[in-house]
């Protein structure tokens, strides 16, 4: 039993032998090289955990820091303002001349055909004279020729004798031409009758004209393509003159007309008038005429002490004060003349100041000279871009109030006249002419004057203006916007003015545009009017975006404004974290270096 214990046991250890080993390992065992005991990792675990808060709050900093950006169709816009150019808003328009009273050898529908090439040639001669401008229909048009034998088709008989049957003749016209037209198109018409009597040349309220008188085929060729050419599509406008320059509205499609009534001494006299009265009887219809082009609003205002900055003589031939134009610029007395005390203004609102200038005793009767020698009619003047002025003397000059002077307020008739010469200015100011004569090279055109101030052709030559100008607006207004948000990548843009754009161009690109297309595709409908509404609409919406509040607020900066302004806090913070975690992984590793050697030590031994 003994034997089999002792055999399993097997023979005992020797201590002497592994007393010597663990004497020699010790005797090898260096501190600075080796260590007993296995690296802890608690030190390093926290050191990185440390670093790694760091790197995950880095996505929150960033989001924090983050700029809104409203999505815009920059490719749209950039389409947009592409496409939009001057020869690209070029409308159609209809025209339509009618012969009668002509002797024809062949027949009608062959001359109307030989008419029809000789007023279309006619036509590119006046074109290739002239310059391409915004809203006109050079270069594309369409021409069409009617031949009658006889006065019968109008009913003008015992109507044409007589000058003064003008306006019966234009109505008579407009109803035989509005019921011959196709689905109610809008077509210009220019009627030649021959007739034994002197040739006489007249533009209608509507959309007609008539040339009555002793002329031949080709005399009255070349008076309906004038008419075409030069009063129809260009508005009578004179070359060289100041008075053709067109005037747009404000940026947000509004137009304020300011009529003021400055007494310049009260202590002479005191003038006042019935404004709201004037407003109803003589501005409404011009209000309403003019919708489609500008959102018209009407304010006035009675000042007193309103002396001018300019100096007047005395004229011994006219027993009158003068000034004359060279004194002009100097007649408005900003200093005194409180006029732009608007409140429903905007700040990109149009405001024209009408002013009624009463004069002191002291300079009554006051009187402007033209350059000619001549005393101006009106009496008044226009500054363009700002509007007009007209010097309304007393009906006597003699100052009989005393201390108390007498109150008067201006007469019926007296208002008319200077509402007459207001109406004139007005038109000038629009780009139109503010007499009813044109002298073109076939001879002189009388125009009628409307009640609302404004033919209907007259009208489709603002809108097709407007139209044009403010399509070309909206489309550089677009295209700044664009460019502006891309150069800025830190550029707030909220929802609303994506909407806004976004909407602009669902008008702009939806209405705007296709109203445009249906302006030059279907001119003769009538579309003008409705091409002019939107193209407003489109160019103030455009306005607004570009100069919302939001994006021209301050807090938009750079990235590398951003690195500046926050590396102070946070730069010096990490930099001691990352150091410190660096630091830890090398006395991590060299001290796991120095176990990894006492252990392959132990075990050579």
């Amino acid at each position: 039993m003994a034997a089999e214990i002792s055999e399993a046991t097997g023979p005992p250890k020797d201590d002497s032998q592994t007393d010597e080993r663990s004497s020699a390992i010790v005797s090898d065992y260096n501190a600075d090289t080796m260590r007993k005991t296995k690296p802890g990792l608690k030190r390093l675990i926290l050191t990185l955990t440390v670093l790694l808060s760091f790197f995950l709050g880095a996505p929150f900093l960033m989001k924090s820091i983050e700029i809104y950006r409203s999505a815009l169709p920059f490719r749209e816009i950039d389409t947009l303002a592409n496409e939009i150019g001057l020869t690209s808003l070029l409308f159609p328009c209809q025209f339509r001349a009618v012969f009668v009273g002509f002797d024809h050898q062949t027949h009608a529908e062959f001359q109307a055909e030989k008419l029809e090439l000789s007023i279309t040639d006619k036509l590119k001669t006046f074109n290739a004279i002239n310059d391409v401008e915004c809203g006109t229909c050079l270069k594309n048009y369409n021409v069409s020729v009617t031949v009658e034998p006889d006065f019968s088709v109008f009913g003008l008989d015992g109507y044409l004798e007589d000058d003064d049957n003008d306006d019966t003749v234009d109505e008579l016209l407009e109803s035989v031409l509005v019921s011959s037209l196709d689905s109610g198109r809008q077509i210009y018409t220019v009627v030649v009758m021959k007739k034994d009597k002197e040739t006489k040349a007249v533009i209608g309220k509507h959309r007609h004209g008539w040339v009555i008188g002793r002329v031949s085929e080709v005399e009255a060729v070349h008076w309906v393509a004038e008419t075409f050419v030069k009063i129809f599509d260009n508005g009578g406008k004179e070359e060289g003159s100041i008075h053709g320059e067109f005037m747009p509205v404000g940026a947000d499609g509004r137009l304020i007309l300011s009529f003021n009534l400055l007494n310049s001494d009260p202590s002479d006299w005191i003038f006042d008038w019935d404004f709201q009265k004037i407003d109803e009887i003589l501005v409404a219809p011009i209000i309403e005429a003019l919708q489609p082009v500008a959102n018209i609003s009407v304010e006035s205002q009675v000042l007193y002490h309103t002396p001018k900055s300019s100096f007047s003589h005395w004229d011994n031939k006219l027993s009158s004060f003068v000034f004359g134009t060279k004194d002009l610029p100097f007649f408005v007395n900003s200093n005194e003349w409180h006029l732009d005390t608007s409140i429903a203004a905007g700040g990109r609102s149009k405001i024209l100041q009408f002013v009624v200038y009463i004069p002191s005793a002291k300079e009554c009767p006051l009187l402007l000279m033209l350059p000619n020698g001549d005393i101006s009619e009106t009496n008044g003047y226009i500054s363009p871009m700002w509007g007009g002025v007209i010097v309304l003397n007393p009906p006597s000059c003699s100052n009989s109030g005393g201390r108390h002077p007498f109150r008067h307020t201006i007469s019926s008739q007296d208002i008319r006249n200077v509402f007459e010469v207001f109406m004139g200015q007005f038109r000038q100011l629009l780009g139109l002419k503010s007499d009813n004569l044109y002298v073109g090279r076939s001879g002189s055109f009388k125009f009628l004057t409307s009640e609302r101030g404004f033919a209907e052709w007259e009208l489709d030559v603002l809108s097709r203006r407007h139209t044009c100008f403010n399509l070309l607006s909206c489309a550089r207004t677009l295209g700044s916007l664009s460019r502006l948000v891309q150069s800025l990548p830190r550029m707030i843009i909220m929802d609303e003015i994506g909407k806004q754009v976004s909407c602009q161009f669902s008008l702009k690109v939806k209405l705007s545009l296709e109203a445009a297309k249906l302006a030059q595709n279907n001119a003769s409908l009538g579309i003008y009017e409705a091409s002019a509404v939107t193209s407003r609409l489109a160019r103030a919406l455009a306005e607004d975006a570009f100069f919302h509040p939001s994006i021209m607020s301050v807090s938009y900066y750079s990235f590398e404004h951003c690195f500046a302004v926050y590396s102070p806090f946070f730069m010096p913070v990490s930099l001691h974290v990352v150091l410190a975690a660096v630091r830890e992984w090398r006395r991590y590793k060299q001290e796991k270096k120095k176990y990894l050697a006492w252990k392959a030590k132990e075990k050579a031994f």
